[in-house]
């Protein structure tokens, strides 16, 4: 069966100001996002990509745009399957006034019995994710062969819940999984078991540098998150 590449989105103006962004509209790349999207093709090189599928939203379009520049030829398919959780009321808040919601501790400790309020659970949100993972390795592999490569660029909650899928972990476990903006996580499906090739990839250890606050974090849930931002698991 096919090889999915998944890039999370670069780094966003959410991710910069302490946002849960979910779907709100014109959430950017910032300078760094940018930057980290036009690198994209030359870490991707020689890799022949069959097809690209994206999140619509804005911050994936454009970490897709260099790469898509570089490979003319290259489809892209939009799906909304593998955009955002629907984070309802909590989209568009500060992650440090989430953080203080009785809610966000469930989110961090048993993410499978979350609905968020006026969105969507994140049951739900990994089950769209799978299915499309699901029907896009078949149909990459009719059209172009089992040792098909396709890209998916999504968010970092759906990368989670996929590379979860993956290794057969209980979505209530997935919050022990941390990608970074736009890093390569490589899942190879085959018949019987998929295999976690990469996860997280940037090729950057900055990430590993002490960061100033990280003292002051180190009792709060899910601080490994806390350093990019981004998603639910954020906070």
């Amino acid at each position: 069966m096919a090889t999915l590449i998944l890039v999370r989105h670069g780094r966003s103006t959410a991710n910069t100001a302490g946002l849960l962004a979910g779907w709100t509209p014109g959430v950017a790349l910032d300078e760094r996002g940018a930057e980290q999207a036009a690198a994209l093709p030359g870490r991707l090189d020689g890799i022949p990509l069959a097809a690209v599928v994206t999140s619509p939203l804005q911050r994936c379009r454009e970490t897709l745009a260099p790469l898509l520049a570089a490979r003319p030829d290259l489809a892209v398919h939009p799906d909304e399957r593998i955009g955002e959780c629907h984070y309802g009321d909590w989209s568009g808040r500060k992650l440090s006034e989430l953080s203080e919601d009785p809610l966000m501790r469930i989110v961090q400790q048993h993410p499978s019995a979350v609905t968020f309020p006026g969105g969507e659970s994140m049951r739900a949100m990994q089950a769209r994710a799978v299915e499309a993972v699901r029907e896009w390795n078949a149909r990459i592999e009719e059209e172009h062969g089992a040792d098909a490569v396709y890209l998916m660029c999504s968010h970092g909650d759906i990368v989670k819940s996929l590379v979860a899928d993956a290794l057969g972990m209980h979505l209530d476990l997935f919050q022990r999984i941390h990608v970074d903006p736009c890093s390569v996580t490589v899942i190879r499906y085959t018949p019987t078991r998929p295999f976690l090739i990469r996860l997280g990839d940037t090729g950057d250890f900055a990430p590993l540098v002490p960061h100033p606050q990280a003292s002051a974090r180190d009792d709060a849930e899910g601080e490994g998150n806390a350093v990019v931002g981004g998603g639910a698991g954020a906070a």
